[in-house]
Formats: C-alpha cells, sequence, structure tokens
C-alpha cells in the first residue's frame, strides 16, 4: 500500500513511457482501484511507433497500422492526454501542456499537477543548417514519414517512367541518404531491395538505372554491430550497386542538388535525413539538472541526480552504465536499454511511493541485429557475428518477440506468412498526405501544394 495518495505524471508515450505506464498500472492496480494513486500519460500521438518495423512498413512488408500501438487501448487504466509538454516546474510540480484545443481555445495550455514526475519525451532528429535540408529532406523517425518515403519512392519512378527528359529521369532515380546507423541503413537497404522488385512493372525503369547513394560523416557505418560487420555491410551495400560514401558529408541540397563535401554533385528529388538525434526541447524548459549533451543527469537507480520525486530513462536521460569496465560510461540511447530501463523504472516509482528500497539498473548490452532488405541482415549477438539470412532471420524474430501485444504480434507474424506467399504491394498512395486536394478542385477551389499545417500529415 502506498504511503499516500499519488498522481503520478509520465511524459511521452513511447518505449519508455508507454512501458513505464503499463508497468505502474499493473504493480498499483489495487492502489489505481481505491482512488488511491492516478496516473497520467502526456504524448503528442495516441499511439505507440515500434520504430525497428519503420524500414519494413516503408517497404511494404508491413501494415502501418500493425507498427503502432494505440495507448488507450493497452493503457485502459491510464488517463491518456494528447499534446506535448512545452514546461515542467518540478519545484512547483506543474507541468504545462499544449494539446490540439489549445489553439483553439487561444489559451497557452492546460496545467497538470502530480506529486511523481516520469520523463520519457524521448528525442528528435538533430539536423544542421545545410542550406535546403528544411526544404527538401524528409526524416525517418516516424511512421508517417516512413509511409511518406515509400509514397514518394514509387512516385519518383512514376515521374522516371513518364518523362521524356533525361535530366528529369535522373533526378527522379536518384536516392540520397545521409546518415550510416540503423535508421539511414536499414531503410536504405529495405526501400532499395522494394524499388528493385517494383521495376519489373515499369516498361522502361531498370534495377541499374536508380542511383541509391548512402552518405557517412565518419569511417564506418553501424558501429553497433561491430567493425567486422560494418565492413562487411559495406561490401554488401556496394556489391547491390549502393555508393557507400565514407568520411564524407552533405554540404548542401538546395535547388534539388545534393552536394557533397568532396565535391560530387547530384541532382537529386530524394534526400533522406538520418544523420542522429537530440534530446527533446521540452528538456531545456525544464528546471532539472542537465549534461552537456542535454540529456537529465541520472542515478543509476533512474531517478533524476539530486531530485526528489523526478524519475527518466530512453533517450531523454544519462543513465550510468554500471556493467562498463570505464568509469563514467553511461548507457546507449537505445531501444534495449529502453525497454529494460522502463521496467527498472516502473518499479522504482513503486518502490519509493511504498517506502521500499530502490533497484539498481543493471544490462549488459547483448548485442544488435539490423536487416539490410529482405533476407539479408548483420547482427552481432553474445560476440557471435552473423550475416545474410541467418542475421535477417534473428532480425525477425527477436523484434517480433519485443513487439508489444500479442495482438501486435499475430497480426505482423500472420502479415510476414503472407508476404512469402503473394507478390509484393507496390502501389502509391501519395494522394493521403493532400486528402483534401481532389475535393478543393471539385468544389471550384485551387488544391494546395504546400504541405499541412499538421506535420504528422492529418488534415
Amino acid at each position: 500500500m502506498v504511503k499516500e495518495r499519488a498522481r503520478i505524471l509520465v511524459v511521452g508515450g513511447g518505449y519508455v513511457g508507454m512501458y513505464t505506464a503499463l508497468r505502474l498500472q499493473r504493480r498499483l492496480k489495487r492502489e489505481l482501484g481505491r482512488g488511491e494513486a492516478e496516473i497520467t500519460v502526456v504524448t503528442p500521438d495516441p499511439y505507440m511507433t515500434y520504430q525497428p518495423f519503420l524500414p519494413e512498413a516503408a517497404a511494404g512488408a508491413i501494415s502501418p497500422r500493425h507498427v503502432v500501438v494505440p495507448l488507450r487501448r493497452v493503457l485502459d487504466r491510464c488517463r491518456v492526454v494528447i499534446g506535448e509538454a512545452t514546461a515542467v516546474d518540478h519545484a512547483a510540480r506543474t507541468a504545462t501542456v499544449r494539446t490540439p484545443a489549445t489553439e483553439e481555445e487561444g489559451t497557452e495550455g492546460i496545467r497538470i499537477e502530480y506529486d511523481e514526475l516520469v520523463l520519457a519525451p524521448g528525442s528528435v532528429a538533430r539536423t544542421l543548417p545545410i542550406p535546403g535540408l528544411a526544404e527538401h529532406a524528409i526524416g525517418f523517425k516516424t511512421v508517417e514519414e516512413a509511409i511518406g518515403l515509400r509514397n514518394h519512392v514509387l512516385e519518383q519512378m512514376d515521374i522516371a517512367s513518364s518523362t521524356r527528359d533525361p535530366a528529369v529521369r535522373d533526378a527522379a532515380l536518384t536516392f540520397v541518404f545521409v546518415g550510416g546507423g540503423y535508421a539511414g541503413v536499414e531503410a536504405l537497404g529495405e526501400l532499395e531491395d522494394m524499388a528493385r522488385y517494383a521495376t519489373r512493372y515499369y516498361h522502361n525503369v531498370r534495377p541499374e538505372d536508380m542511383k541509391w547513394i548512402l552518405v557517412e560523416a565518419s569511417d564506418r557505418i553501424l558501429p553497433e554491430v561491430g567493425e567486422e560487420m560494418g565492413r562487411y555491410t559495406v561490401t554488401e551495400l556496394r556489391r547491390r550497386n549502393i555508393d557507400v560514401r565514407l568520411e564524407t558529408r552533405l554540404d548542401s541540397c538546395a535547388d534539388r542538388v545534393a552536394v557533397l563535401s568532396d565535391g560530387s554533385r547530384f541532382p537529386t528529388r530524394t534526400v533522406v535525413w538520418t544523420a542522429g538525434v537530440k534530446p527533446h526541447p521540452v528538456l531545456a524548459a525544464t528546471d532539472l539538472p542537465l549534461n552537456e549533451r542535454g540529456r537529465l543527469r541520472c542515478t543509476a537507480e533512474l531517478s533524476v541526480d539530486g531530485v526528489p520525486h523526478a524519475w527518466a530513462a530512453g533517450d531523454a536521460a544519462a543513465v550510468p552504465d554500471v556493467t562498463a569496465r570505464e568509469e563514467g560510461r553511461e548507457c546507449a540511447p537505445n531501444a534495449q536499454h529502453a525497454l529494460r530501463q522502463a521496467r527498472v523504472l516502473g518499479d522504482n516509482v513503486v518502490h519509493s511511493l511504498r517506502g521500499e528500497p530502490l533497484e539498481t539498473y543493471a544490462h549488459k548490452y547483448a548485442g544488435s541485429v539490423a536487416s539490410l532488405g529482405l533476407h539479408k541482415g548483420v547482427a552481432q549477438i553474445y560476440g557471435r557475428k552473423l550475416k545474410g539470412y541467418p542475421a535477417w532471420f534473428m532480425h525477425r524474430t527477436y523484434h517480433l518477440s519485443r513487439v508489444p501485444t500479442f495482438n501486435r504480434k499475430a497480426r505482423v507474424a500472420a502479415e510476414w506468412t503472407l508476404a512469402g506467399l503473394f507478390k509484393r504491394e507496390i502501389v502509391s498512395l501519395g494522394s493521403l498526405e493532400h486528402p483534401r486536394a481532389e475535393f478543393e478542385l471539385a468544389a471550384g477551389g485551387k488544391p494546395s501544394q504546400d504541405p499541412p499545417h499538421n506535420p504528422k500529415g492529418s488534415s
């Protein structure tokens, strides 16, 4: 039994936010039923995105609906508030939240009071002041971006197939990916695989007509799978005629021309930016201690260092790695740690409420897996190196076991099974990004060519 009534606020509905809230509602089931505790989850989206499946969703191997987990269904004992936390005053135990109704009401947002704070807002794309980047590039962090990129690639193939202008055709069939981490390599591998398959349905577009370029500023890609597997990945990608440029930066993509630091210029209509992430901006709008990288300074018990009743984990938190040999090393901000930290974090909040000793988060990194397209992958697990089909199979098996809820596991497994029996779907639904365009034209208006105000792409 908790010592007193507790109002728990969870900021973020990603890995850490959802799993922590799920753990809390299970551990505090009786207290929630008696009204001794309440859990509020503030999240900009009503779902949690399982990001390791985004590349397969972009390639059409998984339906976008099965990459996301509806929070209201899973967190049925929590109060889910759709909105963006803009400020946290922990000294006053209040958070300011901007909701979809805020603009309509003409207010700055609602204020939510709490007793225990769990900060898990995740991260956002880290961008650089590169000319043309904001105007022409697309990220790869949300399901909307993944599906938009799939539609875009297929639309470029349609453009190339129908034009007689060789310059337009060349730009349409040139795809530049910036960033050699998981997101960039997996997205490139899956989409190249999909586009290569799609060419069989185009009478005048061949796989060798397309240019796929991976730009990485360091001297290696996929550092998580080790140097040897990283070199194998470069070899595998180049064998598929993918141009891998190491120790190279994107200097400009203005006027739809990708200019690289080695002097190369590529007219292109597709620039995908996956060059890292940074902590969510809300962290800078709190009175909590941050490290030099803008992440919350945390203890091994996942509490914010020196601040009572504040907790954090995942991308937003700098958590000491107690299993590392080097002193001062922190846990990597990846899904493997986030899932396990959420479990310990939820338990420690309950321990704190009940006056019990806290647990220390300690997890030795098990390894990494990465997909490079259908039946292709690399992996390093507990020191063992896998490549090709075994690594790809391990990638699918691991992530199928980690995706939340039995419902999602069954649907994803069913889709994979059907995909093995039937042909790929290669239909572009780009009009989804402007759903009112046709009606506006029929009603006598002029359809807007600008992106919708909502960054998620909905109207």
